[in-house]
């Protein structure tokens, strides 16, 4: 139990610092080219990495609404939740204060929004309230679809963290603009403790709608595309192998 919980530890700081490190230190200077789609690779590459480091051991969820998602798909189980949420909002602050210490090594720093997520006037395109939630539920309802589709026994093995890793990048492509992007409530709490105000005041919208999404991507996999995908191979179809089984 203890290697699983410094597993996703890791794994979330390793998202934090990798994700949220390329927004702050990187981003901000036009001439190395990184902008939105920098970053969006970056989150995508710490999943990825992440997967494959931290995976085979804790099972790289590196995110509570990822964990809610597959305990709700039927694939965790409910004692495991809160543990692997606290590991995974402590591995967060962590990296974000690592984050700060990198960062405020530079004159004339700044603290700035620090990668935090916001609406309104916090918002990188100043989206309102509600295409935050819509936004934040929909993409985190994508996210875990992807994730229990690629991690089912009957998917290609050794290909989930990739495929993870590139629908991760994807999502940042799409809502950085909206809400600089959660989908992960640890992601957002660790900057969030830092910047403080508007951050944590907030910080209520980045933990509700990824839940949400994430249970409902569940429930919808679960009772819906589980059973499309578990019927018995038809014999002579050579796309079902009954045999793959996926990274875990």
């Amino acid at each position: 139990m203890g290697a699983k919980l410094f597993a996703e530890l890791l794994g979330t700081f390793w998202l934090v610092l990798g994700g949220c490190g390329s927004a702050v230190l990187a981003a901000a200077y036009p001439s190395l080219g990184i902008g939105f789609t920098g970053v969006s690779l970056a989150f995508g590459l710490t999943v990825l990495t992440g997967a494959y480091a931290f995976g085979p051991v804790s099972g790289g969820h590196f995110n509570p609404a990822v964990s809610v998602g597959l305990w709700a798909g039927g694939r965790f189980p409910a004692r495991l939740l809160p543990p692997y949420i606290v590991a995974q909002v402590i591995g967060a602050i962590v990296a974000a204060g690592v984050l700060y210490l990198i960062a405020s090594g530079k004159p004339g720093f700044e603290l700035g929004s620090f990668a935090s997520n916001g609406y309104g006037e916090y918002s990188p395109g100043k989206y309102g309230l509600n295409a935050a939630l819509v936004c934040e539920f929909v993409m985190t309802f994508m996210f875990v679809m992807v994730i229990l589709g690629t991690t089912h026994e009957r998917a290609p093995v050794g290909f989930a963290g990739l495929a993870i890793g590139l629908a991760l990048t994807l999502i940042h492509l799409i809502s950085i603009p909206v809400t600089n992007t959660s989908v992960n409530p640890a992601r957002s709490t660790g900057p969030a403790i830092f910047v403080g105000g508007s951050a944590l005041s907030q910080l209520w919208v980045f933990w509700i709608a990824p839940i949400v999404g994430a249970l409902v991507a569940g429930l919808v996999h679960r009772t819906i595309m589980e059973g499309e995908i578990s019927e018995p191979p038809v014999v002579g179809r050579v796309d079902q192998d009954p045999v793959n089984r996926p990274i875990r």
